[in-house]
C-alpha cells in the first residue's frame, strides 16, 4: 500500500473514533420550559413550571383580544340584546372591555379576584343564566373545557342553560380533540364560528406565548356549516368609541 493510501485510511480512522467525541460535547438543547402551558399536555411541564399556572386555570385576558372580537361580533349581540354574562370574570379583564364597548354586564367566578359586583358562585350551581342574560362571553378556565381534563363540561353545562349565544376564547387546537366525548359534543352544539386570532396572545406577559388562540362561537339562530374567519388585533382599535355614543 502506497504512502498516501495509507495516510488516507488513518484520516478516514481517526475522523470515525471521533465521531463518538465530538457527539458528547455537542450541547444539547434546552427544555422549553414553558411547554407545560400548552392546552391538553401538562404532562410535558417540568416540576419548575408548575408554578407557572394557577390551580384554577386563571389566565387575565389582554383587552385587545376581547376588543378584536367585539369589532366583529358586537352587532350580533347588540341585536340579541340583555346582559352579557361572564362566568370566568376574575379581575374583570374581559368585563372591562365589554363594559367600554357599552354592554352591561354580569360577572361571576368561584373566587373574588376584584371586579366590582363579582358572584361567587361556580358555573355549575346555575341551573338557569343570571338575570336573564342570554349571552356568554369568557375565557374558560381550560381544566373545565378541554378533553383530557374537562371532557368538555364547561360547554356542555353552558348549552344546556339555553343561552343564545356563548363565545369562549381558546387554543385554536382545542377543536380537534376527540377523546371523552367531544365527537359527540360537537355533533350536538356544532360551532358556528371560527374567529382565528392572527396574533398570539401573551395572556402572562412574558414576551413569548406558547400557543395560538380562536374566539367559538356558538350562535342559536345559526344555520348551515362552520364559518372560519381571520381576526386581527388591530381590528379592536375601531368601534369601541362609537359604541358608546
Amino acid at each position: 500500500m502506497g504512502i498516501l493510501a495509507v495516510a488516507a485510511l488513518g484520516s478516514r480512522v481517526m475522523a470515525a473514533s471521533a465521531k463518538p467525541l465530538f457527539r458528547a460535547m455537542r450541547a444539547k438543547p434546552a427544555a422549553q420550559s414553558r411547554q407545560g402551558a400548552l392546552a391538553d399536555w401538562p404532562e410535558q411541564a417540568t416540576p419548575a413550571d408548575a408554578g407557572l399556572r394557577d390551580p384554577l386555570d386563571y389566565d387575565p385576558t389582554p383587552p385587545d383580544a376581547t376588543a378584536a372580537f367585539l369589532s366583529v361580533a358586537a352587532d350580533r349581540m347588540r341585536e340579541i340584546g340583555g346582559p352579557v354574562w361572564e362566568p370566568a370574570v376574575g379581575g374583570g379583564h374581559m368585563a372591562g372591555e365589554l363594559v367600554r364597548w357599552g354592554f352591561p354586564v354580569i360577572g361571576s367566578d368561584i373566587v373574588d379576584r376584584g371586579w366590582p359586583g363579582t358572584r361567587v358562585r361556580g358555573l355549575y350551581d346555575y341551573a338557569a343564566p343570571p338575570a336573564g342574560a342570554r349571552i356568554v362571553v369568557t375565557n374558560p378556565p381550560y381544566c373545565e373545557v378541554s378533553a383530557r381534563d374537562g371532557h368538555g363540561r364547561w360547554l356542555r353545562h353552558l348549552m344546556g342553560l339555553g343561552l343564545d349565544y356563548v363565545a369562549m376564547l381558546l387554543n385554536a387546537d382545542w377543536v380537534f380533540a376527540r377523546q371523552n366525548g367531544m365527537d359527540e359534543l360537537h355533533a350536538r352544539w356544532p360551532v358556528s364560528i371560527e374567529y382565528k386570532c392572527c396574533w398570539k396572545i401573551d395572556f402572562r406577559d412574558g414576551g413569548s406565548p406558547p400557543q395560538r388562540n380562536t374566539w367559538f362561537v356558538w350562535d342559536r339562530a345559526w344555520q348551515g356549516e362552520t364559518v372560519s374567519r381571520r381576526l386581527f388585533r388591530e381590528w379592536g382599535d375601531r368601534g369601541a368609541q362609537g359604541a358608546l355614543l
